[in-house]
């Protein structure tokens, strides 16, 4: 505030010091919409009546009242002050309107992509997510953990697109996923839901009539939830709808066994960081992503094993991780900087790669990216032993 003050002190002593065929008075319109620039309608209304009252104060102070000069400066004074004080209440108002649909969007965004929990079961778990849209807190990519009475079910993907419209699509997986995860028996069912899902859900903007999927019959409780819940999401995404698709990969940790089971649909393997170390869990064979699949049948899906130990953590991501690109143009190389990270905490680890991400790709993604840690703890039991022999040692 003290800029627009001292012009308005600085124009009256040039106005002082000027010879009299020279009026520097109008130059006291500047005051106010300066204010208008940087503050509300209060202090810009403030501002103008300052203005004006300088206006009048150096009028008659010279004797100049009368006169038609001052006429049309006093008038165009308060007339300029006057719409830039109707300017700042519009804005002010529009602001306002902003601020609640941002409110409204960050807390639609945050109950579809929860946060996962931080323990479940023996596993310890971190997320993270970078929108490469701004103002956005979640786009086409998705990440979501359900327990199950004897495992813990994960899924991790990528929506065909980013931003807004592929946030839609994204929801409608998220929202499959935690109804189906727990009482689909194997992960192979699970897959075909939500393959099924998607494909139901790009079928109600064909022109032809949509032919039903076989082997989703199961899914119709689903999808009469999908059609309240999603009715008018896909407004404006009528030309892209033919190619939906989301690539996503599926994994079950059950409890007690120090393995897990994943399905890939398209999506980059996962890493299993242990002893320094950086381990692709690339899958046997990938299927299609989803939505890919014809509705001739279902689509077969292999269940990859493999052995994931007390101490092991897991990196899950999305490919705006391993395609963001530095100033050169090079990806950025995730096994290679990951394997240092084996033995943290999986918050640790985000937070290291975050980092270490945005330095690479010069402080802004182009691609939405997300990333899941998980760390199977050691069991109670083995705890407990090592802390006894450590006091009885003396370590």
């Amino acid at each position: 505030m003290l800029v627009p003050l001292g012009l308005i002190a600085a124009v009256l002593v040039a106005d002082a010091l000027s010879p009299a065929e020279v009026h520097l008075r109008p130059l006291l319109v500047a005051a106010p919409a300066l204010t208008a620039a940087f503050a509300g309608p209060g202090p810009t209304a403030l501002m103008g009546g300052l203005a004006v009252a300088a206006e009048l104060g150096v009028a008659a102070g010279q004797g100049a009242l009368g006169t038609g000069n001052f006429v049309a400066q006093i008038t165009a004074l308060i007339v300029v002050s006057g719409l830039v004080f109707l300017f700042t209440v519009v804005r002010e108002r529009s602001e306002r309107r902003l601020s609640r649909s941002r409110s409204v969007a960050a807390v639609a965004q945050k109950v579809l992509l929860r946060p996962l929990p931080v323990r479940s079961g023996d596993l310890e778990f971190a997320s993270l997510y970078v929108a490469a849209e701004e103002e956005a807190e979640m786009g086409g990519d998705l990440f979501a953990a359900v327990r199950t009475a004897v495992s813990t079910r994960l899924i991790v993907g990528d929506v065909r697109g980013k931003g807004l419209p592929a946030y839609s699509h994204a929801a409608l997986i998220l929202g499959a996923f935690r109804a189906a995860a727990h009482r689909q028996a194997t992960l192979p069912r699970l897959a075909r839901h939500l393959d099924g899902a998607v494909r139901w859900d790009s079928s109600q903007w064909d022109t032809a009539p949509a032919r039903p999927a076989a082997g989703c019959t199961s899914d119709a409780a689903h999808a009469d939830a999908h059609a309240d819940a999603h009715a008018d999401a896909h407004a404006d995404a009528h030309a892209d709808v033919g190619e939906l698709f989301a690539t996503v990969a599926l994994f079950d940790i059950p409890d007690g066994r120090c393995e897990l089971s994943a399905i890939s649909c398209g999506h980059p393997p996962a890493l299993l960081l242990r002893d320094g170390r950086a381990h692709s869990l690339a899958p046997g064979r990938c299927a299609l992503p989803l939505g890919l699949g014809t509705f001739d049948g279902p689509q077969d899906y292999d269940v990859d094993t493999f052995p994931f130990l007390p101490g092991d953590l897991l990196l899950l991501y999305t490919d705006g991780v391993i395609e963001a690109r530095n100033a050169n143009g090079d990806f950025y190389p995730l096994s290679e900087r990951a394997g240092a990270w084996s033995g943290s905490s999986p918050r640790y680890v985000l937070r290291r790669l975050r980092e270490d991400l945005l330095a690479h790709a010069g402080g802004r993604l182009t691609d939405d990216a997300a990333v899941v840690a998980v760390r199977r703890l050691p069991p109670p039991e083995t705890s407990r032993v090592g802390d006894a022999e450590s006091v009885t040692s003396g370590r």
